[in-house]
């Protein structure tokens, strides 16, 4: 191995709050030597840190520790679960058991017992609140202090304290402590905010069990489900969380998928079918091979891209980190500004003035501004993610937004992936009989005519008899003895060689044919039993899916390896445009041409085959169940494969913009308001402060609004 290539070290964070704080790891961590690239996620809590081989990681977190914050190594719960520690890690605590917290109560109770003093002793009033400014403020000039040679000067800790202690100065020292203990109050806020955050993500992984029965020396054994290895076999009783990702091996059972899916109705499943770990079984038992590993199961999948996902910002997250850079010192000129000019230049009373500069200090601290992006976005991939809808990162959320035209496969996209029958034509016999022979002729086979022809007897309750001397026929068909008489089920062409099709079943088929349907022959003896037609169908939400693109705008088109006959029966009944017989390069050259002619294309495919297109799209999106080939070329993946999911997308993606500005109008039209007053001589530094942390709880909870996203209804 290259010793020159950098890796990638994650840690979780404990205590971080707010886009402020993840700015301050971001600049202090970067500054490093060997320090490639950092991600900082507020919502997850993680840092992570691209580096050198040579970094001494022990630099890392002597620099976060210094800011105030506890860090650890990202798989670090993990290891003390498995050692019996089962005490969460710090982050993870009660908000009321958070530093942040108690620094809080500690300053409410001395600015308490200072009033009270006051009260009783007047002479000592002003060193009772001076100390009582000291619990709170002595912390945040530390870390002010920290933040600021650790990079970052111009910090919301820097404006408080210039704001505390130029207060003191001016004789307003009952007025400082109380401004210090109502931005304690607002930091605890985002805390519990942030919290929230974290916990709709982590709550997903809280959805497995710990444990899980798995079958051994013909009995079953309890162990940790993330002990599981793949191909074990698991026992599934009714009411029970499946333990892993998997396939039935063994009964019939409905399961409900909405704690990973958000599908209120439980889907019927049975041998073949694939369940989700964090999914429940309904009402029998079930036997499921496992198919992933508990660090690769669905669900711990879908919180590993969410955290990665919130480590990279969005272009308009970016904007606002560039902007606060200048904001903040900006903010402190005007401050400055409002305390010596008029004062200064017109005569004005220093006290009035100087006061009034503080107060602008206060109302223009950018912790409102600054959160008002991260928090709607980290909310919103997190309220995506417990839908399915994977994104990875803030970029690709707000690109949804700017789609013009979706570009779809249909096998496996648009249709389910799998043919089922659609027709059964019965001549001088039932259709239940015809059903039942052809079964008994492709009972054992995998193939998936075969396979449908199966299931629609199971579902019609359809009687298998056996199969004698059952023999494939290479190439036209499958043939045997059922009931005592000789059985063919085979293609139209190497049936009609056995033996001729009267003229009406050569309509009948050519129809069927039109419609993008396979049709089988049931030949007993040399007569013409009946005629079963197949065709991989539509998704059931597929036509709503499309029809709900077109009313937002956005222009659909399908492309598929597929012969254009069968193509143009899909497209019709869905009413998409169809482009067919592509190879791989088609497809892409197909999305080159959208995107050159002005479009913004994602492209929806679950093959090997579309990974070129997804590669090309300006959003690639993996349909549920796609190759892991196409998961990683994909910007985004609609996990669990319903065409509904690709219209959510945009409409989550506009939500969260519109959430945003929402936010920056809230953050900056409070300031502005009080900012105006306070030069009036209307408002001073309760006020100011009260401004400023009340537009951070209101930006925060407008958000985490986000978090109770559903989708739409179709």
């Amino acid at each position: 191995m290259n010793e020159g290539l950098p890796v990638r070290t994650r840690y979780r964070v404990g205590g971080m709050d707010c886009a402020s704080c993840a700015g301050k790891i971001e600049n202090a961590v970067t500054r490093l030597p060997g320090v490639n690239e950092v991600g900082v996620s507020v919502s997850a809590g993680t840092l992570s840190v691209l580096h050198q081989p040579a970094l001494n990681l022990a630099a890392v977190e002597r620099q976060v520790k210094a800011l105030g914050f506890t860090i650890a190594a990202a798989d670090a719960p993990a290891k003390q679960e498995l050692a019996g520690d089962h005490h969460p890690p710090a982050e993870e605590a009660p908000w009321w058991r958070t530093t942040k917290a108690k620094l809080t109560i500690g300053c409410a109770v001395a600015l308490g017992l200072a009033y009270l003093l006051g009260k009783a002793v007047p002479q000592v009033e002003h060193w009772a609140f001076l100390a009582a400014l000291s619990v709170g403020l002595v912390p945040v000039a530390r870390r002010a202090v920290t933040a600021a040679l650790a990079g970052t000067p111009f910090s919301i800790e820097t404006l408080m304290s210039i704001a505390a202690i130029g207060a003191v100065f001016i004789g307003a020292t009952e007025e400082a402590a109380t401004v210090v203990l109502l931005f304690l109050v607002g930091e605890m806020l985002e805390g519990v905010a942030a919290g929230r955050a974290r916990q709709s993500i982590r709550g997903l992984a809280d959805l497995v069990p710990k444990q899980a029965l798995v079958e051994r020396d013909g009995g079953f054994e309890e162990v940790a489900a993330e002990a599981l290895p793949i191909g074990a076999a698991i026992m599934v009783r009714p009411g029970d969380r499946i333990a892993a990702d998997g396939t039935i091996v063994d009964g019939e059972s409905a399961v409900d998928e909405a704690p990973v899916t958000g599908e209120s109705v439980p889907k019927r499943k049975s041998v073949g079918d694939t369940v989700f770990a964090g999914t429940i079984n309904v009402d029998a038992v079930l036997r499921v091979r496992v198919t992933a590993t508990a660090a690769d199961n669905t669900i711990a999948r879908v919180v590993k891209l969410v955290e990665e996902a919130q480590e990279s910002k969005a272009p308009t997250e970016r904007f606002i980190d560039r902007f606060s850079r200048y904001y903040t010192p900006f903010v402190l000129l005007i401050g400055v500004a409002v305390a010596v000019l008029p004062p200064a230049s017109m005569g004005e009373p220093w006290l009035e003035w100087v006061y009034k500069g503080l107060a602008v200090l206060l109302i223009g601290c950018p912790c409102a501004l600054v959160i008002s992006t991260p928090a709607a976005i980290a909310a919103g991939l997190s309220a995506g993610a417990r839908r399915g809808l994977l994104m990875k990162g803030g970029a690709v959320l707000e690109q949804f937004r700017r789609v013009t035209a979706v570009a779809l496969d249909k096998t496996g996209t648009l249709t389910l992936g799998k043919p089922v029958v659609t027709d059964i034509v019965a001549a001088g016999r039932s259709e239940k009989q015809v059903l039942a022979m052809a079964a008994a002729l492709e009972a054992g086979s995998s193939h998936p005519l075969a396979l449908a022809i199966l299931n629609r007897a199971k579902a019609d309750k359809a009687p298998i008899p056996p199969a004698f001397n059952a023999k494939a026929l290479a190439g036209r068909g499958v043939a045997g003895s059922v009931g005592g008489e000789t059985a063919i089920l085979a293609s139209p062409q190497a049936a009609h060689q056995i033996a001729p099709l009267p003229e009406e079943m050569k309509d009948r088929i050519a129809a069927f044919n039109d419609e993008g349907k396979t049709v089988s022959v049931l030949l007993v003896g040399t007569d013409v039993a009946g005629l079963i037609a197949m065709r991989d169908e539509p998704r059931p939400d597929a036509a709503a899916a499309l029809r709900s693109l077109r009313e937002d705008g956005i222009a659909t088109v399908m492309l598929t390896g597929d012969d254009r006959r069968t193509a143009s029966a899909i497209a019709g009944r869905l009413g998409i445009e169809a482009r067919a017989e592509l190879l791989p390069e088609d497809k892409q050259t197909i999305v080159r041409e959208l995107k050159a002619g002005g479009a913004v294309v994602a492209k929806v495919g679950d093959g090997i085959n579309d990974a070129p297109a997804l590669a090309a799209a300006d959003i690639g999106i993996a349909m549920g169940g796609g190759t892991d080939v196409a998961l990683e070329t994909a910007d985004a993946a609609a996990l669990h494969g319903r065409v509904a999911d690709i219209p959510d997308m945009v409409h989550l993606s506009r939500t969260v913009m519109g959430n945003i500005w929402q936010n920056i109008t809230i953050a900056l039209g409070l300031k502005g308001v009080f900012l105006v007053t306070t030069i009036l001589g209307m408002t001073g530094l309760w006020p100011a402060i009260l401004a400023d942390t009340g537009a951070t709880v209101l930006v925060t909870a407008n958000a985490m609004r986000l978090l109770g996203w559903r989708g739409r209804q179709y």
